[in-house]
């Protein structure tokens, strides 16, 4: 696996990418921000480690422009700043995991090979994926369960998607609109919640207990496996 590094404390990049190494893992390093997202481009990693405070382009920044760039690949921040709002943004842009300095060397891996497991390919060979008693097809529009059609919308399947990927994490509502509306789409509460009613009405057993969208109060909505 290809390891992304973005660090601007060159003692902490380099050391981490021996670790890295000596570990198994490949690694390519960059200084800053702006670095991490042309060599993102270059090399396509299978994951990457930003620390969120780099001069010019910071961590969070980098996060949204690789996101607009690859929906999947894994993103873990490094941080000192550990204020609760700044973990809410770092994930609400779409990391993966978030890691205030300092911190071990073993946890570090753990959290990597965890992520890993966590997040292979979201979407199998040939597009369809699954969801507790669920099979979405994403190029015929419709889902299934048992032998029973039913008839998908594209944001529907955007929806899906985006919680399937980010299985176990909450999705928060920022991000349901940036990824499935646009980012130039204006975001409503109401509009969204009625969207994911009548999303449940199409695709849970039970939509009063709805088991694949649950809500989390406050925050977004989440898919737990």
């Amino acid at each position: 696996m290809l390891i992304l590094i973005a660090e601007d404390d060159a003692n902490l990049r380099h050391g981490l990418a021996e670790l890295l190494k000596l570990e198994g893992f490949e690694a390519v390093t960059a200084e800053c921000g702006s670095s991490a997202v042309a060599l993102f481009e270059k090399v396509q990693p299978d994951f990457c480690i930003l620390d969120v405070t780099m001069p010019g382009l910071d961590g969070f920044e980098a996060c949204k422009r690789i996101r607009e760039q690859n929906l999947h690949v894994p993103i873990l921040f490094l941080t000192a700043r550990n204020e609760e709002i700044d973990r809410i943004l770092g994930l609400g842009l779409g990391a993966d995991d978030y890691m205030g300095k300092p911190f071990s060397a073993r946890e570090l891996i753990a959290r990597i090979r965890a992520i890993s497991r966590r997040i292979v390919d979201p979407v199998a060979a040939d597009g369809v994926f699954i969801m507790y008693d669920l099979r979405i097809d994403p190029h015929a529009l419709r889902a299934y369960r048992t032998e029973i059609a039913i008839e998908l919308s594209p944001r529907d399947v955007a929806v899906l998607k985006l919680l399937h990927h980010r299985a176990g994490f909450v999705v928060s509502r920022d991000q349901l609109y940036d990824t499935c509306w646009g980012q130039e789409h204006f975001s409503n509460s109401r509009a969204l919640d009625q969207f994911i009613s009548t999303l449940r009405r199409k695709i849970e057993s039970n939509p009063a207990a709805p088991r694949i969208i649950t809500t989390v109060h406050g925050a977004g909505y989440r898919f737990d496996p």
